[in-house]
């Protein structure tokens, strides 16, 4: 099997000649472990896309506080300022865009850069190219995490629950850009769209699941449906625990989860998942075992991850990202093992 052939078995729940492999390369983990990781990773190529040798990030002195601590910030081109404390690490908004209700019914995303023909055609190509050995997955945005990176935390909440107008508007602007983007996806010809927000706490979703259906699913709906009728796959990514939402994803055409693991049982989740017919990417802990466990205790979860999801049957894929405080040897224990069981 190539590793298109691979990865679109698995998200079809059909066998395998071995475990799929998707990497993902953030910049951190070659800030804290240079040339290793690139060497590391040359030795067990993904599925998703070759090995590339990834540049190694060099700070200077403008990144770091008087006391010598990492410190940045940053603005987007939505408009939010952003404040980093952990070099490639997510920071915080530390100026919203949008200041009141007024506002928010006026903001207007970012558009998207225009595509001459020629660059549609070069984008097709591009895409094929990949697609003679790897799969090809298309990111298109979130709704939820975008909202929260606009306004506070609180004040959505609140416009959410009471059903503010201005709310419903500007989230519907973000949707149009999401779905300008998944149109992208379709005319370049991508086996998938990816898309991404954090639905869930560590033991309840963050809103509740009949507020998420009104106000999230059904623009997602409407979002995935352009994908669902041109046949790509869509992978969605949610930290956090969302049991409750996870049949309503698949009958709007999720394809595949990304999930917090650790926020689940994994047997429990693993033959949810099965039942629905919702691949999953298992990511290893990154909270617990990969930044505080030994390399055995690597081996032993990816040695659990690989029966529990029963991977040779399709329906499930390692993913590997490096997230800052990884001992080296447990990325290592991590790849070698993956390269065992796969």
């Amino acid at each position: 099997m190539t590793g298109r052939q691979r990865v679109k078995a698995a998200m079809n729940y059909r066998p395998v000649d071995k475990a799929p492999l998707q990497y993902m390369y953030t910049p951190v983990g070659f800030y804290e472990h240079g040339e290793r990781l690139n060497e590391l990773f040359k030795q067990l190529p993904g599925d998703f896309a070759p090995f590339t040798r990834q540049p190694i990030p060099v700070l200077t002195a403008n990144d770091f506080d008087e006391a010598g601590r990492y410190h940045s910030f940053m603005r987007d081109e939505w408009g939010t300022l952003w404040e980093y404390r952990i070099f490639g690490i997510a920071g915080i908004p530390a100026e919203y865009p949008i200041a009141d209700t007024e506002a928010m019914s006026l903001y207007l995303p970012p558009p998207l850069p225009t595509q001459t023909d020629a660059e549609r055609a070069q984008a097709r190509h591009e895409m094929t190219t990949h697609q003679k050995m790897y799969y090809g997955s298309y990111y298109v945005g979130s709704l939820f995490e975008r909202l929260r990176q606009l306004r506070p935390d609180n004040e959505v909440f609140a416009d959410m629950v009471l059903g503010e107008p201005a709310i419903e508007i500007l989230t519907d602007r973000i949707a149009e850009h999401v779905s300008a983007l998944v149109a992208r996806a379709i005319d370049c010809g991508a086996d998938a769209i990816a898309f991404s927000d954090d639905y869930g706490m560590e033991g309840s979703m963050i809103i509740s699941p009949t507020l998420w259906r009104s106000f999230f699913g059904t623009r997602l709906q409407r979002i995935f449906a352009p994908a669902v009728e041109a046949g790509l796959d869509i992978i969605v990514h949610s930290c956090g625990q969302i049991t409750p939402i996870l049949e309503d994803l698949r009958e709007i055409g999720a394809t595949a989860i990304w999930p917090q693991l650790p926020a689940y049982d994994m047997m429990s989740f693993a033959a949810r998942c099965r039942d629905l017919r919702l691949a999953v990417a298992v990511h290893t802990d990154r909270a617990n075992i990969m930044t505080k466990g030994t390399a055995q205790d690597v081996r032993d979860l990816v040695k659990r991850e690989f029966e529990t999801f029963r991977m040779m049957d399709g329906g499930a894929w390692f993913y590997v990202e490096v997230d800052n405080g990884f001992p080296f040897e447990n990325i290592e224990a991590l790849v070698e093992t993956i390269a065992l069981w796969r």
